[in-house]
Protein backbone atom coordinates (compact mmCIF):
# COMPACT_ATOMS: atom_id res chain seq x y z
CA UNK A 1 0.00 0.00 0.00
CA UNK A 2 1.39 3.34 -1.02
CA UNK A 3 0.87 6.43 1.10
CA UNK A 4 0.39 9.86 -0.37
CA UNK A 5 2.95 12.55 0.31
CA UNK A 6 2.00 15.85 1.91
CA UNK A 7 2.29 17.59 -1.44
CA UNK A 8 0.02 15.04 -3.14
CA UNK A 9 -2.62 15.49 -0.44
CA UNK A 10 -2.43 19.27 -0.73
CA UNK A 11 -2.50 19.14 -4.54
CA UNK A 12 -5.56 16.89 -4.51
CA UNK A 13 -7.55 19.49 -2.59
CA UNK A 14 -9.20 22.48 -4.22
CA UNK A 15 -7.20 25.65 -3.76
CA UNK A 16 -10.18 27.97 -3.77
CA UNK A 17 -11.95 25.96 -1.06
CA UNK A 18 -8.94 26.13 1.24
CA UNK A 19 -8.59 29.86 0.62
CA UNK A 20 -12.30 30.51 1.12
CA UNK A 21 -12.37 28.55 4.38
CA UNK A 22 -9.38 30.51 5.62
CA UNK A 23 -11.05 33.81 4.79
CA UNK A 24 -14.65 33.30 5.85
CA UNK A 25 -14.29 32.32 9.49
CA UNK A 26 -10.77 33.75 9.65
CA UNK A 27 -9.58 31.00 11.97
CA UNK A 28 -7.58 28.88 9.54
CA UNK A 29 -10.20 26.21 8.90
CA UNK A 30 -8.92 25.97 5.32
CA UNK A 31 -5.77 24.45 6.78
CA UNK A 32 -7.89 21.67 8.25
CA UNK A 33 -9.33 21.03 4.78
CA UNK A 34 -5.81 20.94 3.34
CA UNK A 35 -4.56 18.79 6.24
CA UNK A 36 -1.86 21.26 7.17
CA UNK A 37 -1.62 21.14 10.95
CA UNK A 38 1.29 23.46 11.75
CA UNK A 39 -0.15 26.48 9.91
CA UNK A 40 -3.54 25.77 11.48
CA UNK A 41 -2.18 25.80 15.02
CA UNK A 42 -0.08 28.89 14.27
CA UNK A 43 -3.21 30.66 13.03
CA UNK A 44 -5.18 29.61 16.10
CA UNK A 45 -2.31 30.81 18.33
CA UNK A 46 -2.12 34.18 16.55
CA UNK A 47 -5.88 34.81 16.76
CA UNK A 48 -5.89 33.77 20.41
CA UNK A 49 -2.97 36.11 21.09
CA UNK A 50 -4.81 38.91 19.25
CA UNK A 51 -7.94 38.37 21.38
CA UNK A 52 -5.88 38.16 24.59
CA UNK A 53 -3.97 41.34 23.72
CA UNK A 54 -7.23 43.19 23.11
CA UNK A 55 -8.72 41.80 26.31
CA UNK A 56 -5.79 42.83 28.50
CA UNK A 57 -5.36 46.25 26.88
CA UNK A 58 -9.07 46.95 27.24
CA UNK A 59 -9.13 46.37 30.97
CA UNK A 60 -12.49 46.80 32.69
CA UNK A 61 -13.81 49.46 30.32
CA UNK A 62 -16.01 49.00 27.28
CA UNK A 63 -14.09 49.07 24.00
CA UNK A 64 -14.56 52.21 21.96
CA UNK A 65 -15.57 52.09 18.33
CA UNK A 66 -11.96 52.76 17.31
CA UNK A 67 -10.73 49.83 19.40
CA UNK A 68 -13.40 47.57 17.91
CA UNK A 69 -12.32 48.53 14.39
CA UNK A 70 -8.68 47.83 15.30
CA UNK A 71 -9.65 44.40 16.64
CA UNK A 72 -11.70 43.46 13.59
CA UNK A 73 -9.07 44.76 11.18
CA UNK A 74 -6.42 42.65 12.93
CA UNK A 75 -8.51 39.53 12.45
CA UNK A 76 -9.11 40.58 8.84
CA UNK A 77 -5.35 40.89 8.26
CA UNK A 78 -4.76 37.46 9.78
CA UNK A 79 -7.39 35.94 7.49
CA UNK A 80 -5.99 37.70 4.39
CA UNK A 81 -2.51 36.45 5.25
CA UNK A 82 -3.76 32.87 5.63
CA UNK A 83 -5.67 33.08 2.32
CA UNK A 84 -2.56 34.18 0.45
CA UNK A 85 -0.35 31.61 2.16
CA UNK A 86 -2.77 28.74 1.55
CA UNK A 87 -3.09 29.65 -2.12
CA UNK A 88 0.69 29.90 -2.58
CA UNK A 89 1.25 26.56 -0.84
CA UNK A 90 -1.40 24.95 -3.04
CA UNK A 91 0.22 26.27 -6.23
CA UNK A 92 3.65 25.14 -5.03
CA UNK A 93 2.32 21.64 -4.31
CA UNK A 94 0.65 21.46 -7.73
CA UNK A 95 3.89 22.41 -9.50
CA UNK A 96 5.92 19.97 -7.41
CA UNK A 97 3.60 17.04 -8.08
CA UNK A 98 3.50 17.86 -11.80
CA UNK A 99 7.28 17.76 -12.07
CA UNK A 100 7.46 14.54 -10.05
CA UNK A 101 4.81 12.92 -12.25
CA UNK A 102 6.63 14.04 -15.39
CA UNK A 103 9.86 12.52 -14.08
CA UNK A 104 8.08 9.24 -13.32
CA UNK A 105 6.44 9.14 -16.75
CA UNK A 106 9.69 9.93 -18.57
CA UNK A 107 11.63 7.27 -16.62
CA UNK A 108 8.99 4.57 -17.27
CA UNK A 109 9.58 4.54 -21.02
CA UNK A 110 11.10 1.28 -22.17
CA UNK A 111 12.38 0.17 -25.47
CA UNK A 112 14.72 1.51 -28.05
CA UNK A 113 13.27 5.01 -28.30
CA UNK A 114 13.55 6.49 -24.85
Amino acid sequence: MSYFSKDEILASSRGWVGSFLNFLPGLGSGYLYQRRWKPYFLTIASTTAWFALGFFLQGDSEPSQREQIIGISGLFLISIFTVIEANLAFKKAINKTKTENEKILSSDKKGWFK
